[in-house]
């Protein structure tokens, strides 16, 4: 997949997980990955970005499998960003999908 594709969408897709589910920062590599294959090293600096803005907040728990792990949690103004980029992504994606389906015209 084109790496400009992935970076457009990788914020809505962090938020989107994180709305159901506290993560931490590998958990969230290997959920997208199911869908299209990121690096960690993509993923820990947009999380750092999201913390920043406050879109995030983070705890740390203990790990029977290793060290303890920072979860990452949606906050309140995380959810209404995603709620915007969710309606952005819809109408986006409708109008290419109408550009490339031959239908240029707007219902």
């Amino acid at each position: 997949m084109n790496i400009q594709f992935k970076k457009g969408v990788l914020e809505l897709c962090v938020l989107s997980i994180l709305d159901r589910k506290d993560c931490y920062g590998y958990e969230l590599v290997n959920n997208i990955s199911k869908s299209f294959s990121i690096s960690e090293g993509t993923i820990y600096p947009l999380l750092s970005r999201l913390k920043k803005e406050g879109y995030v907040t983070t705890y740390l728990e203990e790990s029977n499998e290793g060290p303890i792990r920072k979860y990452y949690e949606l906050t309140d103004t995380g959810k209404n960003i995603l709620s915007s980029l969710k309606e952005e992504w819809m109408t986006f994606t409708k109008g290419v999908n109408r550009l490339l389906e031959g239908r240029e015209e707007y219902e």
